[in-house]
């Protein structure tokens, strides 16, 4: 039985691997469709995201049924409480890559995004997906100076989030008023999916060492 225990864990642990993994490519490939207008990879970003929900609901139910059967303490309950959390993260990953390829779809033929801001993004979505696989990684290595070097990998995504606000404000900006919503509405997509990699990270910082990751930016890992 207690085998078999653990054996649930370490699955409801693959299983957040295995969104993080999934949520990363999405982003990457709905990253191409924005910049490079392409229909049928927006589509596919768009149609992947019902597998995430399907691992987020398998993996609520099963971390519930850990709770209902087993009613672990300590470490154990973090791991399920954490996992629980960590999955609403990822879930909401996928939902912001969907959002990027959505936009694509929405400006086909167009490309959403005006020439002299497509490196901006194109950095944007490739650090989002860096962040994304970083945190994957944490949650396979448990390494907790690793989950915490997240927060400050992240600090590059906000500088382009703010260079993105230069351009609007810029007296030179002529590409109308809808790219500058569109342009702020992906900004902010890349942004928040940052926000989720590195809660995701500080959550697995929790599971392994019982404090808050901001803790132990504060004082120093143990």
């Amino acid at each position: 039985m207690r085998e078999a225990y653990h054996e649930e864990l370490a699955s409801i642990s693959d299983g957040l691997v295995e969104m993080a993994n999934m949520v990363s490519s999405a982003m990457g490939m709905a990253t191409t469709a924005l910049l490079d207008a392409d229909l049928q990879l927006a589509e596919s970003v768009i149609s992947g995201t019902a597998r995430v929900d399907d691992l987020q609901h398998n993996l609520e139910d099963r971390a519930i049924a850990v709770l209902a059967r087993q009613q672990p303490v300590a470490r154990d309950l973090r791991v399920v409480v954490t996992s629980l959390r960590m999955s609403a993260d990822l879930e909401r990953c996928g939902v912001l890559a969907q959002h990027v390829a959505k936009l694509a779809r929405m400006r086909f033929p167009e490309k959403a995004v005006p020439r002299d801001l497509r490196r901006t993004i194109l950095e944007m979505g490739q650090l989002a997906q860096r962040l994304m696989a970083q945190a994957a990684e944490v949650l396979i290595t448990h390494d907790v100076n690793a989950a915490l070097q997240l927060e400050t990998d992240d600090d590059r995504m906000d500088e382009l989030h703010r260079t993105i606000f230069q351009h609007l404000m810029d007296e030179q900006w002529h590409h109308g008023v809808a790219t500058a919503v569109d342009v702020t509405l992906v900004g902010r997509y890349y942004e928040r999916f940052a926000d989720h990699a590195v809660a995701v990270a500080q959550r697995l910082v929790y599971l392994v060492t019982g404090e808050h990751a901001d803790t132990l930016t504060t004082h120093g890992p143990a």
